[in-house]
């Protein structure tokens, strides 16, 4: 027995001094930052702020790699599969690894909550409702009267099936009682926002910073924001609470997954390391412009906690207003 005692006691150390030794050491190389959409949205606006300042932490190279695609699926795919070695960095939202599960169901070959290791939230994303100029609206309640009397004739365009943004959509018009066409787009906000300016469709949600510069320059209108107050970057759009709906604040929120397997030495490495850059005044300053809220979790498990509470909160909003991906 007492010769188990000293083996299990060696075994223990070794084990210790591996993962001591593997948070030691890592990174020893370039550190990829998948981005499940394509550039010009809200995750490669956060992406490319915190990419540059995590190089600076981590004294390695961190590259974004955008993989758009399926309302962020495939991207979350190719994440999932990687090497559980801390190289490859999830850049998650609440559209991919919160609303995917319900929208996809069976179809969905990743299990978010099984497959990946949630490290940290990094960041709150305000929405705000848009329209092409040439809608003859300038609030909310002059947009609901206009779509009201074209049932079914406005286009309204999502980062993808599974997003926020449509589910933010789905629920105004149930509330106010109209229809719309739902046009999906493979991932990112960008794509969404050029066919909105073209007229192609006329109205959308859509992150802060796929929709800041075209709403000062005129490209587009601000009607309302889903922020529980209004920002300081548009102090004259009101609030979609202030407009008569109560519940329709939300957020797109970002954060920082690794595939699961990855060692626990390695995970709170990443979590220090990105808890570190997000409290940066220069990351903050970069950020909120486009009206992103740097936004850290008190731990790698209460950041899990989160975006379980978020599963279960959207995939409600799912069933009940029976959304399927187009």
């Amino acid at each position: 027995m007492k010769k188990l005692l000293i083996a299990a006691c060696h075994m223990a150390l070794m084990v210790t001094g591996t993962l001591a030794g593997a948070q030691d050491s890592w990174p020893q190389k370039q550190v990829r930052l998948i981005v499940p959409f394509a550039p010009g949205g809200a995750s490669d606006f956060t992406a490319r702020i915190i990419s540059q300042a995590l190089s600076d932490e981590l004294k390695q190279s961190v590259i974004v790699e955008n993989k758009g695609g399926a309302a962020g699926n495939i991207g979350m795919d190719a994440a999932a599969k990687a090497a559980p070695d801390g190289y490859t960095l999830f850049l998650g939202n609440v559209g991919a690894t919160a609303i995917n599960p319900s929208i996809f169901g069976a179809a969905l070959r990743v299990k978010p909550e099984e497959d990946f290791i949630a490290v940290t939230k990094v960041a709150d994303v305000a929405d705000v409702l848009v329209v092409n100029p040439s809608v003859p609206v300038t609030t909310v309640a002059e947009f609901i009267t206009y779509a009201v009397a074209n049932q079914n004739k406005l286009n309204f365009g999502s980062p993808g099936s599974g997003s926020q943004n449509r589910l933010e959509m789905e629920f105004l018009m149930k509330e106010a009682k109209f229809n719309m066409v739902h046009v999906p787009y493979k991932g990112g906000a960008g794509p969404a926002m050029t066919d909105l300016i073209g007229g192609h469709t006329q109205v959308m949600f859509t992150t802060m910073p796929s929709a800041m510069a075209f709403i000062k320059a005129g490209r587009v209108r601000a009607l309302g924001v889903t922020s529980e107050a209004r920002l300081p970057e548009l102090p004259t759009v009101p609030t979609l609470v202030e407009q008569g709906f109560p519940t329709m604040v939300s957020s797109s929120w970002q954060g920082i997954f690794v595939p699961r397997g990855t060692p626990a030495p390695v995970v709170h490495r990443i979590f220090s390391a990105m808890t570190k850059v997000m409290a940066q005044k220069t990351v903050k300053d970069k950020l909120t412009p486009g009206g992103v809220i740097a936004s850290t979790s008190s731990s790698p498990e209460a950041f899990a906690a989160f975006v379980a509470a978020e599963t279960v909160r959207w995939g409600k909003v799912v069933r009940e207003g029976s959304i399927t991906a187009d």
